[in-house]
């Protein structure tokens, strides 16, 4: 049963001089992001601080310039971002092993494919598969940066795409949204109602 919290509840003041980030859970997306090695080899990393960057096609995660990600991506200016599906769990979850002398070797765990228009890589299976050629590259977040790329080719599977002929809480019900919840825990998100937007509102 949910769980609704009290109004009246005691509100805890939380230390600002320390990240708050694992102090409470938080929802957001799980992709892997697919870039190409400088030897021509393919690296998969999973993240989750990513999302569209407004409401064009412009999607940006967060990413630190000590990890292959960012300078393979800005090297090639590109890179492939793949939704995995419920049963690319155990696969998601090796991608993001360390590197050993340089190298990936978790990666080779599962197939990958060359994204067919950007220099990245590509999940096969993945639910929803988007390629991006680097649009600009914002650093100084602390110890990250946000990497935002212009989306130049997508594809995704019929059972994960919105149809004006199928209600939207049927559509989620047979094909659960995958979800991270920060910090360590994931969820399949099924059950969904409307938002109640106000009358006239507008992106």
């Amino acid at each position: 049963m949910t769980r609704i919290p009290d109004a009246e509840e005691r509100m805890v003041d939380l230390d600002v001089g320390h990240p708050l980030w694992d102090r409470f859970f938080w929802v957001a997306p799980l992709v892997l992001v697919g870039t190409l090695e400088e030897d021509g080899a393919f690296d998969l990393a999973p993240k989750h601080m990513a999302m569209p960057m407004g409401w064009q096609n412009l999607f940006g995660f967060v990413c630190t310039p000590r990890h292959g990600t960012y300078v393979n991506a800005r090297r090639e200016g590109g890179f492939a971002v793949s939704w995995p599906g419920p049963g690319q769990l155990v696969q998601t979850s090796l991608a993001a092993a360390p590197r050993e002398n340089g190298d990936k070797p978790s990666v080779a765990a599962f197939p990958v494919e060359a994204a067919a228009v950007v220099p990245g890589a590509v999940v096969p299976g993945a639910c929803l598969q988007m390629e991006c050629e680097l649009e600009r590259i914002v650093d100084g977040f602390g110890d990250n940066s946000l990497i935002v790329g212009r989306v130049v080719a997508a594809r995704g599977q019929e059972s994960v795409l919105r149809d004006p002929d199928r209600d939207d809480a049927d559509l989620i019900r047979a094909a659960p949204v995958l979800a991270y919840l920060h910090p360590g825990r994931l969820a399949f998100i099924g059950d969904t109602q409307a938002f109640p937007f106000p009358a006239g509102m507008r992106k």
